[in-house]
């Protein structure tokens, strides 16, 4: 049995970017996260610890996002570890970051890197 956890459209204001008003000005990001593992023994224990925890995985999110960084790519890659060492039954994760007001030109919702990774 597979099972998902989705964490859908969560908006955090934080600070990351190449540019200095960036990181002091800061914006909203909106983060997407997929977390795939065998829970099949929490459909029938009905236990907190027979799953993943998503409120811990929530603290995680931002806590890391917390953590001003140049890249994107970097934030991403530090949830990924730190959700999967916390949680190392996950057999796939996917997360999606989006910048809601990137500073270039043009009217749009936002530029978004997505990483996904199988165990």
């Amino acid at each position: 049995m597979t099972t998902k956890i989705l964490i859908e459209n969560l908006k955090i204001f934080a600070f990351h970017g190449v540019l200095p008003e960036e990181k002091i000005l800061g914006t909203n990001y909106i983060l997407n996260v997929e977390i795939q593992a065998d829970l099949e023994k929490a459909s029938e224990s009905d236990e907190l610890k027979d799953t993943i925890n998503y409120a811990e995985i929530n603290d995680i999110l931002h806590n890391e996002m917390a953590i001003p960084s140049q890249l994107l790519e970097h934030v991403i890659g530090r949830i990924i570890n730190k959700t999967k060492n916390k949680f190392p039954q996950i057999s796939f994760i996917k997360v999606k970051l989006t910048k809601t007001n990137p500073p270039m030109k043009g009217e749009m919702d936002g530029v978004s890197v997505e990483i996904e990774k199988r165990f």
